[in-house]
């Protein structure tokens, strides 16, 4: 069959000229050609926004008209695709989203807060008006986890999600494996060599995993996106001698973000949560390490399949930018979260309490008589039962030691219970840790 080499180009604008907004330009006029043919034909840029002209971005720019305004640059009549690449959750990324949408031009975009936070409206938006609305950048960068959930398992009822989705983290708890640093002085090499921000919160603190889970629970349960139900535990707490004693233990240290469904019907419940969990050393997520990105999808008629590779930079995401194009080029569109809006459940948040599971606990106390009668106490108050425990030495020079434990399985509510019962007592003298042990 001939190639139809007369159809018009696929013509975009980019909003946002940083390193993925340059890496979307330099992947198209390398690879052009052969996007070309894949696509059935050409795309092509025809104007830009950024905030500086002056800067240099390392590519040629001259070819493309510059729109100051981001709303201008969405309502050109010469523009099909909006390619938005400012991100934060609102502010001009979200209007000029919008304007683009209402004015039946399609959107494509890496801004995972944006859609954590504004999908469903956009969504409803891009449906209105005929065109397209794509994300496949704003998850897992160049890893194909949204085309894959919303077509490659489309067939299946999926028991869960789960997953590696923030490439800091990552880096930052495979550094103090390989190392024996701990958390502060490995998160500033992290930020020295550029793989944290100089405000490492969001990542730190589980928000940009969060954001990620809540659009792919969204897209793998058929939900509602609520980011705000998403249960979220970050990584500042973990020490160098946690991570040693999940090594002896038999398992690594990693954030895993993960969604899940319980009951049927109008009983359905959602469960999202971000939280660090030790992950035994034979699970297919465990060898992830560095600014890796992983996914597991775990369907009724597909098994477990595994999505893993780079989750940021500006090759990886740009990629994700292009494929998106590509699909829109070849009219092949889909709904936003793999079904129409007014399809998608408003699912309550779950509550997890009832969920069994095993459980690393590390506590830091006072160095003196009676302290673990004391945490033994209130395990067996609460109703935990100890699998192992271990007394690991001074923590510093005041005279505090780590104690760890490893629980047998059991309610989730119990071990809250525990930590509650030692509350105010004077022989912690740190928060307790509390690592749930990912089931094989």
């Amino acid at each position: 069959m001939k190639q139809n080499n007369e159809a018009a180009p696929l013509r975009i604008a980019i909003a946002g000229l940083g390193t993925v907004g340059a890496g979307v330009i330099k992947l198209l006029n390398t690879n052009g050609d052969l996007i070309a043919a894949r696509a059935g034909r050409a795309i092509e840029v025809v104007a830009v926004s950024a905030r500086d002209r002056k800067l240099d971005r390392g590519v040629d720019l001259s070819g493309y008209a510059w729109e100051d305004d981001m709303g201008a640059l969405a309502a050109r009549d010469d523009v099909d695709i909006l390619v938005e690449l400012v991100g934060g959750s609102d502010g001009p990324a979200l209007a000029a989203s919008r304007a683009a949408l209402k004015a039946a031009k399609g959107v494509v975009t890496a801004n995972k807060a944006m859609i954590a936070h504004h999908g469903l409206e956009l969504a409803e938006l891009a449906e209105g008006a005929g065109v397209p609305l794509k994300f496949e950048a704003a998850v897992a960068g160049g890893i194909p986890v949204v085309k894959g959930l919303r077509e490659g398992t489309s067939a299946n009822a999926l028991a869960k999600v789960y997953g590696i989705l923030n490439g800091t983290c990552n880096y930052i708890l495979s550094e103090m494996e390989e190392t024996g640093a701990d958390f502060a002085e490995t998160l500033a090499e992290a930020q020295k060599l550029g793989y944290a921000e100089a405000d490492p919160t969001f990542d730190i603190e589980g928000i940009d995993a969060a954001h990620k889970l809540a659009i792919l629970a969204a897209i793998g349960f058929g939900a509602k996106v609520d980011f705000d139900a998403v249960r979220t535990t970050g990584i500042v707490q973990v020490r160098a001698a946690d991570i040693a004693q999940a090594d002896a233990l038999g398992f690594v240290i990693r954030l895993i973000a993960q969604a899940d469904v319980e009951g049927e019907g109008s009983d359905a419940r959602l469960l999202q949560r971000v939280r660090p969990c030790l992950v035994a050393k034979d699970h297919p997520l465990a060898p992830v390490d560095g600014p890796t990105n992983a996914v597991v999808a775990e369907g009724n008629f597909s098994g477990r399949l595994l999505f893993q590779g780079a989750g940021a930079g500006d090759g990886p995401t740009a990629s994700a930018v292009v494929a998106d194009l590509i699909d829109i080029a070849r009219s092949e569109v889909g709904a936003p979260f793999s079904m129409p809006v007014a399809q998608l459940t408003a699912l309550p948040p779950a509550e997890p309490g009832h969920r069994m599971e095993r459980t690393y606990l590390r506590f830091t106390v006072n160095d003196r008589p009676g302290v673990l009668a004391e945490i033994t106490a209130a395990m067996r108050d609460a109703d935990v039962s100890i699998e192992s425990l271990i007394q690991q030495g001074r923590a510093n020079q005041g005279g505090d030691v780590l104690v760890a434990m490893v629980t047998h399985e059991g309610p989730e509510a119990n071990v809250r219970r525990a930590i509650e019962l030692l509350d105010g007592s004077d022989s912690l003298t740190d928060e307790p840790l509390i690592l749930p042990i990912l089931p094989a």
